[in-house]
């Protein structure tokens, strides 16, 4: 295993970027950067038999993103994304400090773009379970900003929700309600969609929580990111034809019935993969 993690150098600017997420939320992040960058090809692996990650130890977390991780390079991807705010959190700096790779994550770009959004420096964030014990928003979000006040919910029955394809309705509206009415106590007027499966409720979360609260989808700012690294490194496929593959560990079809709804067009086929320690 270590001689396999190490020995990882990349060769080709034309090579794909690989994205993984614990389901098909981060299909919102792959979203986002097909069209900043319409010419990379990308391979998106979606963990759909171990969803969801928000709800696992951080051990477990950690192991689970490296196998994801380690099937990526295995496809000689030039750059990995972590397409899950969980998997940000608790494994990021583990797999930066273990693999010779770029590595992005969500959390740090959605980070950034809150404290440039907020204007009376108070801040929610709502995100899985893991998420939010982690502490990686707020602990950044303070770090950056000590005057910054920080609020956080976890919201544990939301990305069950998203991989049914539930996004709006009564019952949605009233699990919504019941997470977000402790952050609209603190008068904040940022929120931070810490998951990437929660765009797919902005308009439901929007409507409880007034115009007058500023949104944060950490996948559009993740795509921001890649694009920016990507342009500073010199690393843009000049020779892409623009094609996502997508690739999960469990129930292809289920994927790519609701894969439109993330992605926003159709995915094509959908592979079945195994993957595991290599």
């Amino acid at each position: 295993l270590s001689h396999k993690i190490h020995s990882y150098h990349i060769d080709m600017n034309n090579s794909p970027i690989g994205l993984f997420d614990s389901g098909i939320g981060g299909l919102t992040v792959a979203r986002e950067l097909h069209r900043r960058l319409p010419g990379e090809d990308i391979i998106y692996l979606g963990d759909t038999a171990r969803v969801p990650y928000g709800t696992k130890s951080s051990q477990t977390v950690r192991r689970y993103a490296m196998e994801c991780a380690l099937y990526l390079l295995s496809k000689n991807v030039k750059m990995i994304v972590i397409a899950c705010n969980t998997a940000s959190a608790v494994a990021l700096n583990h797999l930066k400090r273990t693999l010779r790779a770029p590595i992005i994550g969500v959390v740090d770009p959605g980070v950034n773009t809150a404290l440039k959004a907020t204007e009376n420096h108070r801040i929610g964030v709502i995100g899985t379970p893991s998420t939010i014990n982690s502490q990686a928003y707020k602990s950044r979000l303070i770090a950056l900003a000590p005057k910054i006040k920080v609020w956080e919910e976890p919201c544990p029955l939301l990305v069950p929700l998203a991989e049914e394809g539930r996004f709006e309705g009564e019952v949605v509206e009233l699990i919504l309600c019941e997470y977000l009415k402790s952050l609209l106590r603190h008068r904040i007027d940022t929120l931070i969609l810490g998951c990437t499966h929660y765009p797919l409720f902005k308009p439901a979360i929007q409507k409880i929580v007034g115009d007058g609260i500023r949104l944060v989808d950490s996948a559009e700012a993740a795509a921001i990111e890649v694009e920016s690294v990507i342009l500073r490194e010199g690393l843009l496929n000049t020779h892409g034809s623009g094609k996502v593959m997508c690739h999960v560990t469990d129930i292809p079809r289920q994927v790519n019935k609701l894969g439109k709804l993330f992605f926003g067009d159709s995915l094509g086929k959908v592979s079945k993969v195994t993957i595991g320690e290599m």
